[in-house]
């Protein structure tokens, strides 16, 4: 009878813990059964331009490592080579994160642009065809952070990118964004009159991303398509059935192509209107919660009432450098986390240390192992009621 009773407690608990969250059919119930499937029952680890804490950003050892760190999605940025090539790559110039000081074959080529109403200067990758693009090293851009990687690696391209996640031992998400189209578009041209939008949806449809949120395509070859500019997500809405998500900015920056301001796009009127080409928004994380000389001041209503309108929220970045961190979690990012997921409610993280998000959500949800896990411990469980019954026999 003691045996009894201790399987049928087991079995109860499991049901306790399995009764606050929503039950998701177990890998040898799914077609892409030779993977662990995507985690969608806590907020996402979104590997911000990869584990960029400990790598160079937008590399491949970034994205590698993001994905060894157990990170849900890798996110890069998107931009375009003199000769029309999808790069990874965060700025419009190379000055911060290359070595093309040194190479004085490139002199010449330092430029002055206009972007989004002010004047840039520096060596642009607009204006460098992806061979001479792949001649220059990365470099950290923080130089607080680790600097021995600096110079050993270079730059990838939108398809090494999506061959490193479909390469990934288990089913990892993309999470590109679509950088200043605009600009792009101004000054990269393609064949038949496509424009940058074009070409970023036809590379995703070439290595058959595609279904809307939570499809059957979409858990196979997850993936959210991001950009500040809302004009552009529109266009691209046309092209694929993917899901997007808006990008927020601080309250003084407008938006890229529409010139709208931050009360703009938050407002009750512009979820209505955008939730029919989103999923959600990407809001700078200070935007949600005012953080003036580095304290918490009260939270605003961004988050609920984008919750409202059916509309994730992904906010941006969390870092675990210390001065990064607002003083009300004593230097630990972990408080941090703690606040977002728990208090604020947030359903994603853009964060630079995957690692700590991962460890951070495992340690607090122990029960929360994952589909495979879980998987594992049902047939531990079956295992040992066949056990005692055959003990009867």
């Amino acid at each position: 009878m003691t045996s009894v009773r201790t399987v049928s407690s087991i079995l109860l608990l499991l049901l306790v813990e399995c009764a606050a969250r929503p039950f998701y059919p177990l890998p040898s119930r799914r077609n892409d059964r030779s993977k662990q499937p995507l985690q969608t029952f806590r907020p996402y680890n979104i590997a911000h331009r990869g584990s960029c804490g400990e790598f160079p950003e937008e590399t491949a050892s970034a994205y590698k490592r993001a994905i060894e760190e157990d990170a849900d999605f890798i996110e890069t940025d998107i931009l375009a080579s003199k000769d029309g090539i999808l790069i990874c790559f965060h700025d419009l110039t190379l000055d911060a994160t290359t070595d093309i000081a040194q190479h004085k074959k490139f002199e010449s080529r330092k430029r002055t642009y206009e972007v989004q109403g002010k004047n840039i200067t520096g060596y642009f990758t607009i204006d460098f065809t992806l061979e001479e693009l792949k001649s220059l090293r990365v470099n950290q851009r923080y130089p607080f952070r680790d600097q021995q990687y600096n110079g050993k690696f270079s730059i990838i391209i939108f398809e090494d990118f999506i061959s490193i996640a479909l390469g990934a031992p288990r089913v990892v998400g993309i999470y590109p964004e679509i950088k200043n189209p605009v600009f792009v578009n101004q000054h990269v041209k393609w064949p038949i009159g496509k424009k940058f939008e074009d070409k970023f949806v036809d590379t995703l449809k070439k290595y058959g991303y595609k279904g809307t949120y939570l499809s059957k395509q979409w858990l196979k070859q997850p993936a959210f398509i991001q950009s500040f500019a809302p004009t552009s997500l529109i266009y691209i809405s046309h092209l694929t059935d993917l899901p997007k998500i808006l990008l927020i900015d601080d309250a003084a920056t407008p938006t890229q192509d529409t010139n709208q301001s931050y009360w703009e796009i938050t407002s009750n009127s512009y979820f209505d209107f955008i939730k029919d080409y989103v999923v959600g928004i990407g809001p700078w994380k200070d935007s949600i919660v005012p953080a003036p000389n580095n304290y918490l001041q009260t939270p605003t209503d961004l988050v609920t009432r984008s919750h409202a309108y059916n509309l994730q929220v992904h906010p941006f970045t969390f870092r675990n450098d210390n001065m990064s961190l607002h003083f009300n979690f004593s230097q630990d990012p972990y408080n941090e986390y703690e606040y977002w997921i728990k208090k604020i409610g947030v359903d994603g993280l853009f964060t630079d240390f995957t690692g700590s998000l991962h460890h951070y959500q495992e340690w607090t949800n122990p029960f929360s192992m994952g589909e495979e896990s879980a998987s594992k411990l049902l047939d531990k469980i079956a295992y040992m009621i066949s056990k005692f019954r055959n003990s009867y026999n």
